[in-house]
């Protein structure tokens, strides 16, 4: 099963299970790609939607994920294979200068 790695500004949104404060949250999940594994995580954790996606379905503008370290090319759609062994890390981008 794919694991999924929320980075630790994210994790801390999952209210529904309280965890180690400043730590990344990894679950195993099922699914084929970006979107199959983000769905399972807000079937658990639906107030993470609306921090993760904008009202469009796509990967809002500060958030970044990446298949197996290969940035997902595409926001929107999140397609993006994801292999029954690979990784599928979430994070807060940054910005500014």
């Amino acid at each position: 099963m794919p694991r999924v790695t929320l980075a630790p500004p994210i994790a801390r949104n999952l209210t529904a299970t309280p965890g180690p404060m400043g730590r990344e949250r990894s679950f195993e999940l099922s699914g084929e790609s970006v979107r199959d594994l983000l769905e399972a995580i807000f079937a658990d954790y639906p107030n993470l939607r609306g921090y993760l996606l904008d009202d469009q379905g796509a990967l809002r503008h500060h958030v970044v994920a990446f298949v197996n370290g290969v940035a997902v090319r595409d926001k929107r759609a999140l397609d993006d294979c994801v292999p029954a062994d690979g990784d599928l890390f979430v994070f807060q981008a940054l910005s500014g200068g």
